[in-house]
C-alpha cells in the first residue's frame, strides 16, 4: 500500500508540477472532502462596504490616528458627529462599527493609508540664577497630580534660524497629557510670563508647577519672580538632555509639528493664523485625540519592555482622576458636550491652508483666496484619502510640469507607425524602430528607442480603453482604468481587450 501511494504521488507531481509537500496536502484535503461529502462553505464578510465607509469617515474625522487610538475614541466621536448631524448610520452598521477591533481597523484601513500614504552651543560658565533653580529629570516626577507642566518652544524658522520668525509655546501636563499651545512673535521673557498667565486663565484645572529647559527666555528673574509670586514650583532640566523633558518633546512632534509643519512663518498675519490653529487644535487634541501613557518600563538584559495604559484623551484622564474636583469635572463635561469634532477639524484645515499660502507667497492676501465650503468638507470625509496628504502645511508646492524642450523626432513618421500597429498590434516597439531605421536611413539614433516605446505604450492604452469602455461613459471610467494599468508595456492587445 505504501509503495502504491508513493507511485501515485510521484505521478501526480510530474503531471501537475506541484511541490511534493503541496501535492500531499492537496490529495489529503480532496480525500477528506470526498469522504465527508461536504464542501467548505464560503466565509461570510462580517464588515461590509458600508461599515468600511463609516470607518473611513471616523478615521478622517479623528485626523487619521492609529487604530488603537481610534478604537478608544470611536464611541465618543461617533456620538458627537451624530449629535451635530454630520453622520447618520443604520443601527446595525453603527453596532458593527463600534464592535470592530483595532487589528481589524488596521486591516480595513491599510489600503486607504497606502494611498493617502533635519553643533550645539555650550555656555562656558553657568550663572548663579541657573544654579538656584532645582533640576528635575524625567524620572523625578513620581506620578504627580494634574497641574504640573513641562514648557518648551517650537521654532517655525524653516531651514535657518536667522532673522525674525514665529514660535509656538507648548505646555504639557504630566499626569493627563493635556496640551496648551500659543503663538508668539518674540521669544522674550515678559511675553512668556504674559502668555503663561493667559494659559492659566483658560485651563480647566489648576496649575501647580512648571518645568523648563535652560533657555534664557525661561531662566530669568522675571519668570522666577512670577513663579514665586504665584506659588508655582519652578524646576529645570539638565543642559542638553532632551529626555529630561520627554513629555513636552513628544507633543512638539506629535501635535505641533504634525499640524504646523516645518516651514518658515513670519509676520503678524501668520501669527494670527497660527493662533487660530492653536485655538482649534487645543480643543480637538485634548477632547478627541487619544494618546498612550507609559505604565511601566523594565529592562531585561539589552531589551527594554514597556507597558502602556489603554489610549485615552487628556479630558478622559482628568475625568477619571480622583485629584480633580467635582466642579472641574462638571466644567469638562459641559465643554465636551458642546464641541463638534468635525467643525474643529474644519477650522484646523482652514488654518493650515492659510499657513501654507503664507509660507509660499509671504503676503497677507491669503484670506482673500477662495475658501472651501464647510458642507463640501464634511461630504468629502469618505473620499479625502484619494488625494493623499490632506494637510497643506506638509504638501509639497505644486510644480509646473515641464513641456517638451526638443522637437518630436517621430512626428513626421507617426502615421506610418500607427498604420503598422493597426496591421500588427502585437509588434513591439523595438521591431518598429528597426523598421523605421530601414524606412528612413540616418534619421533615428539608438537613444531614441525609449521615446518610441513610450508613444507605442500610450497608443495601446488608448486603444484598449476604447475597446473596454465602448458604449459607456468613457470620462467616468478613465480614471479607474488608468489606475488598473500595469507599469510594464502591454504587448498582447487582444488579451487586454478581453
Amino acid at each position: 500500500m505504501r509503495n502504491e501511494k508513493q507511485q501515485i504521488l510521484e505521478e501526480f507531481t510530474k503531471v501537475t508540477g506541484f511541490h511534493r509537500k503541496h501535492a500531499i496536502r492537496v490529495l489529503n484535503h480532496t480525500a477528506r472532502d470526498l469522504a465527508s461529502g461536504l464542501e467548505r462553505p464560503p466565509r461570510n464578510r462580517v464588515y461590509n462596504e458600508a461599515v468600511r465607509e463609516a470607518l473611513i469617515v471616523l478615521w478622517e474625522a479623528a485626523d487619521r490616528i492609529c487604530a488603537k487610538r481610534l478604537k478608544m475614541i470611536a464611541p465618543v466621536l461617533l456620538a458627537a458627529m451624530e449629535r451635530h448631524g454630520h453622520l447618520r448610520l443604520d443601527p446595525e452598521i453603527r453596532s458593527r462599527v463600534l464592535a470592530i477591533s483595532a487589528a481589524t481597523m488596521d486591516r480595513l484601513l491599510r489600503p486607504i493609508r497606502k494611498r493617502s500614504t533635519e553643533g550645539r552651543r555650550r555656555n562656558s560658565v553657568s550663572t548663579a540664577l541657573r544654579k538656584s533653580v532645582p533640576v528635575r529629570t524625567s524620572g523625578g516626577w513620581n506620578d504627580p497630580a494634574p497641574g504640573f507642566f513641562e514648557m518648551d518652544f517650537v521654532a517655525h524658522c524653516g531651514n535657518t534660524m536667522s532673522g525674525s520668525h514665529l514660535y509656538s509655546l507648548v505646555l504639557t501636563d504630566i499626569a493627563s497629557g493635556w496640551i496648551e499651545t500659543a503663538a508668539m512673535v518674540l521669544r522674550e521673557q515678559s511675553l512668556v510670563v504674559e502668555t503663561v498667565q493667559q494659559i492659566r486663565a483658560r485651563l480647566p484645572f489648576a496649575m501647580f508647577g512648571l518645568d523648563v529647559d535652560n533657555d534664557s527666555a525661561f531662566i530669568n528673574e522675571t519668570m522666577l519672580g512670577y513663579c514665586q509670586e504665584q506659588g508655582l514650583e519652578f524646576t529645570r532640566s539638565r543642559a542638553y538632555r532632551k529626555n529630561d523633558q520627554a513629555w513636552v518633546e513628544q507633543k512638539n512632534g506629535a501635535v505641533v509639528r504634525k499640524l504646523v509643519g516645518y516651514g518658515r512663518l513670519e509676520g503678524l498675519e501668520a501669527a494670527r493664523v497660527l493662533a487660530e490653529l492653536h485655538a482649534a487644535a487645543r480643543l480637538y487634541v485634548n477632547f478627541f485625540q487619544p494618546s498612550f501613557k507609559l505604565k511601566a518600563k523594565a529592562r531585561y538584559g539589552s531589551k527594554i519592555c514597556k507597558q502602556y495604559h489603554p489610549p485615552a484623551t487628556p479630558a478622559e484622564r482628568l475625568l477619571a482622576s480622583s485629584r480633580v474636583s467635582r466642579v472641574k469635572k462638571q466644567g469638562l463635561q459641559a465643554m465636551v458636550a458642546g464641541l463638534d469634532p468635525v467643525q474643529l477639524l474644519y477650522r484646523i484645515r482652514e488654518a493650515q491652508r492659510l499657513l501654507a499660502m503664507l509660507e509660499v507667497s509671504g503676503h497677507s492676501q491669503a484670506r482673500s483666496a477662495s475658501r472651501p465650503d464647510r458642507k463640501a468638507f464634511v461630504s468629502e470625509l469618505s473620499t479625502a484619502w484619494r488625494k493623499g496628504e490632506i494637510r497643506l502645511t506638509h504638501r509639497k508646492p505644486d510644480q509646473k510640469k515641464r513641456g517638451r524642450t526638443r522637437p518630436d523626432p517621430f512626428e513626421g513618421v507617426w502615421p506610418n507607425v500607427k498604420q503598422w500597429l493597426e496591421q500588427e498590434p502585437n509588434a513591439c516597439a523595438k521591431e518598429l524602430f528597426i523598421r523605421l531605421q530601414t524606412f528612413a536611413p540616418n534619421s533615428f539614433q539608438p537613444g531614441q528607442l525609449r521615446t518610441l516605446q513610450r508613444r507605442v505604450k500610450q497608443w495601446r492604452q488608448d486603444i484598449a480603453f476604447q475597446l473596454v469602455f465602448s458604449g459607456t461613459d468613457a470620462a467616468a471610467n478613465k480614471w479607474t482604468w488608468l489606475e488598473q494599468q500595469s507599469s510594464a508595456e502591454n504587448r498582447d492587445l487582444p488579451a487586454i481587450a478581453t
